[in-house]
């Protein structure tokens, strides 16, 4: 797991990602490679690919071999057979008691989904080894916040804090998120954090 100073920098990296924009994404991995460790600077970028696609992942991490000087590491070899059982963990972690309906609204936008969703998204992806649970979804909050999708960051701001994330650590989050966007897009990200912020209080 992080510290304050290495999980600012992990945040500000996956913010950047969802700008699009090279230089601001290349001045987030400077103020990584400095500051981070660069295991989980990887963990981030690979599993960016979930949200912003094949292509903007493949551009980051090529960016990063740059910035970092870092060569690609070894393959992590694991067991495909055992992402099904992580993932149902994992994703179960993350939503809590909407885990079920989750499950079921997904599988009535197409079953396949479904799986992929659990299987191939927290299995393969999400519960890696690597970087902690708690880190992965508050990079995936800040990413999803920048990238303007207020739904899924619904659920993965609530699924920071179900995954043992402190409202202050989801405070910072949409801080830095915040920082990278437009004030009326900002009001409207904050506005959202708001209300879940009010009912984690209750």
């Amino acid at each position: 797991m992080p510290d304050a100073s290495g999980r600012a920098a992990l945040l500000r990296v996956a913010a950047a990602l969802a700008t699009r924009d090279t230089g601001t994404i290349r001045d987030a991995m400077q103020s990584a490679a400095a500051s981070a460790d660069p295991v989980a600077v990887e963990e981030v970028l690979l599993q960016s690919h979930l949200f912003v696609g094949f292509p903007d992942a493949l551009n980051a991490i090529a960016l990063w071999r740059n910035v970092s000087g870092r060569p690609a590491p070894d393959p992590i070899r694991e067991d495909p057979s055992g992402w099904e059982a992580r993932g149902e963990r994992v994703c179960s972690t993350v939503y809590g008691g909407n885990y079920g309906k989750l499950r079921e609204n997904v599988r009535g936008l197409h079953p396949d989904f479904d799986g992929w969703m659990v299987t191939g998204g927290y299995g393969r992806v999400i519960g890696r080894p690597g970087l902690d649970l708690k880190t992965r979804e508050l990079c995936i909050a800040a990413l999803l916040a920048v990238w303007n999708v207020p739904r899924q960051l619904h659920s993965h701001l609530r699924g920071s804090l179900n995954a043992g994330a402190t409202v202050d650590e989801v405070d910072e989050t949409v801080e830095i998120a915040c920082g990278m966007i437009s004030d009326d897009r900002a009001a409207e990200v904050k506005a959202l954090w708001g209300e879940i912020r009010g009912r984690a209080g209750e």
